[in-house]
């Protein structure tokens, strides 16, 4: 099992998650954060501080989000595990569940 992080971090990334991650397993996508699964040690740390609540443990993701499971992970298939986000910074993809999304307009200013 493991945390995915769903749709409402999509052209928000607020990235707070990452500071909390003990282990640098959230990584930067164009639009949207992820969660490594295999990297993830189900800490729970980023959940809590996301303030858009789009983090979820795996068998708690809203139905309608179901298939985010399926984005974090395949968007590690050509990646593998890198062993930390930090020294990759943004990955210039996203997975297609999310890159089809009509853009979002944030409303804090930052984007």
């Amino acid at each position: 099992m493991t945390y995915v992080i769903a749709q409402p971090c999509v052209d928000v990334k607020d990235k707070a998650c990452i500071e909390e991650c003990p282990v640098d397993c959230i990584y930067e996508g164009e639009r949207s954060l992820y969660i490594h699964p295999d990297e993830c040690v189900d800490c729970g740390a980023c959940e809590p501080v996301c303030p858009v609540e789009a983090i979820y443990y795996e068998d708690d993701t809203p139905e309608e989000w179901a298939d985010y499971y399926k984005a974090n992970v395949e968007f590690f298939d050509d990646l593998g595990s890198p062993g930390g986000a930090a020294k990759m910074g943004v990955i210039k993809k996203d997975h297609p569940i999310i890159a089809v999304l009509p853009r979002r307009t944030r409303t804090d200013g930052q984007g």
